[in-house]
């Protein structure tokens, strides 16, 4: 995307050897090498020839001549009141392509049901703007420097507040660490545990397979604890040697189970009996249904537990903010990874935060989406209740997605493939295991997420994987049955 600049933009960067000839050339030669090479953008707008005169100190009649030049040339375009701008040169003249050209996901056509992406939007920006703006016009001059390694104490206080009214939690102020996201919170614990001794830690199988890598960076090596229907395998665990778990209690990613109350105790003893560390990671608690909230295992086990936050779920990947909650003797290990790590996340934006925590606008926004999850959950049951049989999509209760099992023998990777060159974007069940898991095998099954996609989005979509699934088209019993699908 071509940025507009206005009044000519910055600065160009053209230097000048006023001993090497002519400088018009210099300035000709300069040009037509960041165009080629597209430094400079196709409608890119260059500075007016007065403003590049006086920044190189040379005369305005040179730099008409060149752009005059350029022109002639058709390096660049010029029209009244839109001044001189890059022009799109012809296919092949340009000497390589812009950085990142191509790199972002089309939108799929149909439906996408890809996991972990709220409602974009249903984002309050303007909330989010009134906070930033908020924080600006409050902040303490004095707060403008560098922060608190640990973050803004008035968002640990927010947070350690929030969790303690809503989460059942018990951390503090002095608990809690600000991160730019849960995964560097997460590399952050990790590398924490690895300074205390702790040579090996648990990951759920299924889950996120990104885990496994950055323990590996951390000096930890991942060994996967099968998950049933009430979380994961505790005496499994017990049996793997790890001292430390990483796990998904109230909405296991990607199964949608919720931890047992037997399995929390189970666990809480397993921590004690080997002197080993909960890791919690509590990414999508906030949105529950049919269900009542489940409590933090942090507050059930506050030495033990180490709980990871973050708003990309219940506000927007694009806030990269979160938190880990961490008993004391961790926290200042955390502090340090922190600090030699990064500067830490925004000051405003921390601030921003714990205003719209603090002033109930962000709860307000929770109610909103949750019940715009909750509908959207609601068609996703009927429509794949309807196509697929009853019975076939499991975690329903909670979160912003749910795994819908496929008959028997049906291949999850022809599925994903056909339903891609139908418009929908799907992930496949196998992509969450372990490949030294994969012994134990599991009936196939996608990870739908309903976050970022509309009624009508969903209703498509489905329709889309029963053809994926089948190899033919959906019958008329069920393909004109709730609302249609435009």
């Amino acid at each position: 995307m071509t940025v507009d600049w206005a009044r000519g933009g910055p600065d160009l960067l053209v230097t000048l050897d006023r001993d090497a000839g002519p400088l018009g050339i210099q300035i000709q030669d300069q040009l037509r090498a960041a165009i080629r090479d597209r430094r400079l953008g196709a409608g890119e707008r260059l500075p007016s020839t007065r403003r590049l005169a006086e920044l190189l100190g040379v005369s305005r009649g040179t730099v008409v001549d060149v752009y005059e030049q350029l022109l002639a040339e058709g390096y660049v375009e010029s029209a009244v009141g839109s001044g001189t701008r890059v022009a799109t040169l012809p296919s092949g003249a340009q000497a390589r392509r812009a950085p990142g050209a191509g790199a972002a996901r089309d939108r799929p056509a149909v439906a996408d049901f890809e996991y972990g992406i709220p409602d974009l939007g249903s984002v309050p920006l303007t909330d989010w703007s009134w906070a930033m703006s908020e924080a600006t016009r409050t902040l303490p001059t004095a707060e403008l420097g560098d922060e608190d390694p640990a973050g803004s104490r008035h968002l640990r206080e927010v947070v350690t507040a929030y969790h303690r009214r809503v989460r059942s939690g018990c951390a503090v102020a002095d608990d809690a660490v600000v991160v730019s996201g849960f995964r560097q919170g997460l590399a952050f614990a990790f590398a924490t545990l690895a300074r205390h001794g702790i040579h090996d830690v648990a990951l759920e199988d299924p889950g996120p397979r990104e885990h496994d890598v950055i323990a590996s960076r951390a000096g930890l090596s991942a060994v996967p604890v099968p998950v049933d229907d009430d979380g994961i395998d505790v005496d499994r665990l017990r049996e793997s040697g790890a001292r430390a778990v990483l796990l998904t209690p109230a909405h296991q990613c990607p199964t949608g189970v919720a931890l047992g109350p037997s399995r929390r105790r189970d666990l809480v003893a397993w921590a004690e009996e080997v002197d080993g560390v909960i890791l919690e990671d509590d990414y999508d608690a906030e949105f529950r249904y049919d269900r009542q909230p489940v409590g933090s295992l942090q507050g059930l086990s506050p030495d033990r537990v180490i709980a990871l936050g973050s708003v990309s779920k219940t506000l927007a990947p694009a806030i990269r903010l979160g938190w880990v909650l961490a008993p004391p003797r961790f926290v200042a290990m955390i502090v340090e990874e922190k600090r030699l790590s990064s500067r830490g996340a925004p000051g405003l934006d921390q601030e921003a935060l714990a205003l719209l925590m603090e002033t109930g606008r962000f709860d307000r926004h929770l109610r909103r989406v949750r019940e715009i999850y909750r509908a959207r959950r609601d068609v996703l049951a009927a429509e794949t209740d309807a196509v697929f049989g009853p019975g076939r999509l499991r975690g329903l209760a909670a979160g912003c997605h749910a795994l819908l099992r496929l008959p028997d023998g049906t291949s999850e990777r022809a599925v994903v493939a056909t339903a891609a060159t139908l418009g929908v974007r799907v992930n496949g069940l196998t992509g969450y295991r372990f490949a030294a898991a994969e012994t134990e095998p599991r009936p196939p099954a996608l990870v739908l997420g309903f976050g970022n996609v509309t009624e009508n989005q969903i209703r498509r979509g489905v329709r889309a994987l029963a053809e994926a699934a089948s190899g033919r088209l959906p019958s008329p019993s069920w393909a004109t049955t709730r609302g249609g699908g435009s």
